[in-house]
């Protein structure tokens, strides 16, 4: 079981990143809320990890915070919220506002996630309320401002923005409107500030 690594951050393209580990390259899926945290492409970074083992597939998961893989694990236990759709999920939300909606029976604010339709919100908060009976809900801190993920032009910039939405769940339609709202905030922002941006709008308040 691979449960940490410790490498050089050669790519950034969320949702997946590269990390080199002793000369061996470990793709790894992360939420948007590790993408917030991660260095410079060049730096190092320590990950915390779960691999995933199905039939047909292998796939490893990176988490900056021991917290978003525990609210992971925790996640992917619900019926019906598999790998993908958990880190969709803490890609939009952070972890204590995910556990303040289940404790504040909000489903509204999870339907407005990628994939999250009343139905499984509603399960989520059920499912979810005595395995985050315990969690700690500490006062919100200020996520530092990251580098840009590459030197990109405006138009390269928006359209990586609206690809990691997509790739997060989202319908090209509406990651096209997000990002487009995002930029109106901040013009010169780079692809991981307007995701960052675009993904707070659906936050709860």
């Amino acid at each position: 079981m691979i449960g940490r690594l410790r490498g050089t951050v050669v790519e950034k393209q969320p949702p997946y990143l590269l990390l080199d580990v002793n000369g061996v390259g470990y793709e790894l899926q992360a939420p948007m809320t590790t993408f917030y945290r991660l260095p410079a492409v060049g730096a190092e970074a320590v990950l915390h990890t779960h691999l995933s083992i199905t039939e047909n597939l292998h796939q490893l998961f990176a988490f900056i915070d021991q917290r978003d893989r525990a609210l992971f694990r925790t996640l992917i236990k619900v019926n019906g919220v598999g790998p993908k759709l958990a880190i969709a999920i803490l890609s939009g939300m952070e972890a204590d506002d995910i556990a303040r909606c289940v404790r504040e029976h909000n489903v509204t604010a999870l339907t407005k996630l990628p994939g999250i339709g009343k139905k499984t919100a509603e399960r989520l908060v059920i499912e979810l309320q005595d395995r985050l009976k315990t969690w700690d809900l500490p006062h919100a801190e200020h996520l530092p401002d990251n580098q840009p993920l590459a030197h990109l032009n405006t138009n390269d910039v928006l359209a990586e923005a609206e690809s990691a939405l997509i790739a997060l769940g989202y319908k090209p339609v509406d990651a096209a409107k997000m990002i487009a709202a995002a930029a109106k905030q901040q013009a010169d922002a780079s692809s991981q500030e307007l995701i960052r941006l675009a993904l707070r709008s659906i936050a709860p308040a």
